[in-house]
C-alpha cells in the first residue's frame, strides 16, 4: 500500500531520503501509466496465473471451504499462515518500466493463558526497482522488516479485536529500498465476521527512534481496510487497499488511496488449503506523476489447528 516518487524531482529525493520504500509504499511508484501497452501486460498476467493456479486444483467441500476462507480473511485468526504477496506497479523510472514487491508475511499465534492470544506476524520484503533516475539505478534486495504483536482475547465476541506494537528494523540491503531507521508504534486490527460478511480495518503509525539524523525522520501510516462477501465453494469477493500517509511530506504529496477488490478462492494442494486471490487497484489521491494503477496476487499457506 504503497511512496516512491521521481527522482527527476526534488519530491523524490525527499521521499527517498524519508525511506518511503517499506511495505506497501511502493503503491505510488514511479510515473503516471497508462491504460495502453505494457503498462497493462503484467495486470493481464496477473489474472492468467491466478486463474489457471484455481481451474488445476480439485473442488472441497463448501462449508469446510466457508470456514477456511474466514479464518484466512483474519488477521489474528488462531492458525499458522505464510502468505506470499505480489505486488506489481506499472511503468516506473525514467524508462517507465514495472517495479515489484515480494512479501512473505508469515503469521504464528501462541496461547499465553486461557484468555489471552499473542499473534506475531512478520513482513519481509524483497523489492525490485528499475532506474528512477539518472544517476539512480535499478536494483534488487531486501527492504526493512517488521514485526507486529497483537495481544487478543482468547473468547472471541461479536467484535475480534487484537492491539500491540510494531517494530520495523532498518534492514534493507540499499538504501533507497528502507528508511535506515529504526522505528516503533502502535498497532491495532478489529473485525466482525456476519454471515457471508467479514469486514474490519487494520492500521499502525510508525515512529522513528534511532537512526542516521542524515537521514528524515519517520512518521508514516498505514491503514487497511478489508471487505469480505464468501460465496459458495471457498470462493469470494474482496477488497482490502492499502491506505498509506506520511505525515513528514506537504499535504499534496502525503497520501496514496487506492480503490478496487478483486476475486479469491480456498483451494486444496493435497490436503494444504490454500488461500489465493488477486486484485487490483487505482490510486484515488496520490503525489503528483506517480503511477496510477497496481496489481496484487497472493498464495497464503494455511495450517490450521486440529482439535
Amino acid at each position: 500500500m504503497g511512496q516512491f516518487q521521481r527522482l527527476l524531482s526534488n519530491r523524490a529525493a525527499n521521499a527517498f531520503e524519508g525511506g518511503t520504500c517499506n511495505e506497501k509504499h511502493l503503491t505510488a511508484v514511479g510515473v503516471e501509466a497508462s491504460m495502453r501497452g505494457s503498462s497493462i501486460q503484467p495486470i493481464c498476467k496477473i489474472a492468467l496465473i491466478s486463474l489457471t493456479i484455481i481451474a488445476s486444483v480439485q473442488p472441497t467441500r463448501a462449508q469446510e471451504s466457508s470456514n477456511i476462507a474466514k479464518q484466512a480473511q483474519n488477521p489474528i485468526a488462531r492458525l499458522i499462515s505464510v502468505p506470499f504477496e505480489n505486488d506489481f506497479n506499472p511503468q516506473t523510472g525514467i524508462n517507465k518500466e514495472d517495479s515489484y514487491v515480494l512479501e512473505m508475511k508469515p503469521v504464528v499465534p501462541f496461547t499465553l493463558t486461557k484468555d489471552w492470544n499473542l499473534i506475531t506476524r512478520t513482513i519481509i520484503p524483497v523489492i525490485q526497482v528499475p532506474d528512477l533516475a539518472p544517476g539512480a539505478n535499478g536494483t534488487t534486495g531486501l527492504g526493512d522488516v517488521s514485526l507486529s504483536l497483537f495481544l487478543s482475547p482468547a473468547k472471541a465476541g461479536p467484535i475480534i479485536w487484537g492491539a500491540g506494537p510494531i517494530v520495523s528494523f532498518p534492514t534493507a540491503t540499499e538504501d533507497i529500498l528502507g528508511t535506515k531507521k529504526l522505528s516503533v508504534g502502535p498497532t491495532v486490527v478489529a473485525l466482525r465476521s456476519q454471515g457471508h460478511w467479514l469486514y474490519g480495518t487494520l492500521v499502525y503509525n510508525l515512529f522513528s527512534v534511532a537512526g542516521p539524523s542524515a537521514r528524515q525522520d519517520v512518521n508514516q501510516m498505514l491503514m487497511q481496510p478489508f471487505v469480505n462477501y464468501n460465496l459458495r465453494h471457498g470462493w469470494y469477493l474482496t477488497s482490502s487497499p492499502i491506505i498509506t500517509a506520511d505525515w513528514e511530506k506537504q499535504r499534496a504529496e502525503r497520501w496514496v488511496v487506492p480503490v478496487g477488490g478483486g476475486v479469491g478462492k480456498i483451494v486444496h494442494f493435497e490436503k494444504l488449503p490454500v488461500n489465493i486471490y488477486t486484485q487490483f487497484f487505482r490510486n484515488a489521491e496520490y503525489p503528483d506523476g506517480t503511477t496510477h494503477w497496481s496489481a496484487r496476487f497472493q498464495m497464503q499457506f494455511l495450517f490450521p489447528r486440529k482439535g
